[in-house]
């Protein structure tokens, strides 16, 4: 059984109000996430990974503590950050490589973070205890509001001296 879809137009306007007019990329990651983590049904861990040479780094997030440094390619992070796709995954323990950083995770869903370039600086991260959370359409509303902030937390995020 999944969670009611949430109105992801609302959710990326009341992103892109928290985010008007601040520059600072850790400040925006901050309250996108806790605005996800507190919206969205049947969550457990929402946040924020910055790639920086070929690994993922931890950011802002909403949840227990995490991993710290993901490789490029690894775990359900790093095939999105490898592979620029939106990753979405029923049961990660299906997931060849899958990283457990919180064994109550049962689904995941992983949108990377583009540069108008096109370039992957990170990826947005949402775990789920129940089996086969997140749909089509939660996948879909999650890429349109991590288009709508990218650019607010990218250039920070690209540069790693934050």
């Amino acid at each position: 059984m999944t969670s009611t879809t949430p109105d992801y137009a609302a959710l990326t306007a009341q992103a892109r109000a928290l985010t008007a007019g601040e520059p600072d990329a850790v400040a925006n990651m901050a309250n996108i996430s806790a605005l996800l983590f507190h919206a969205l049904d049947q969550v457990n861990w929402v946040g924020f990974y910055r790639l920086q040479a070929d690994v993922l780094v931890l950011g802002p997030f909403q949840g227990r503590p995490a991993c710290i440094r993901i490789p490029l390619g690894s775990g359900v992070c790093g095939a999105a950050a490898a592979t620029g796709q939106t990753q979405r995954v029923d049961d990660v323990h299906q997931f060849d490589g899958h990283i457990a950083c919180d064994s109550a995770s049962r689904a995941e869903l992983v949108v990377p973070l583009k540069t108008e370039a096109g370039q992957v600086f990170g990826v947005l991260d949402i775990d789920s205890p129940q089996l086969g959370r997140f749909t089509p359409a939660d996948a879909a509303g999650i890429e349109q509001l991590a288009a709508a902030v990218q650019a607010v937390i990218g250039d920070t995020c690209a540069n790693p001296q934050v």
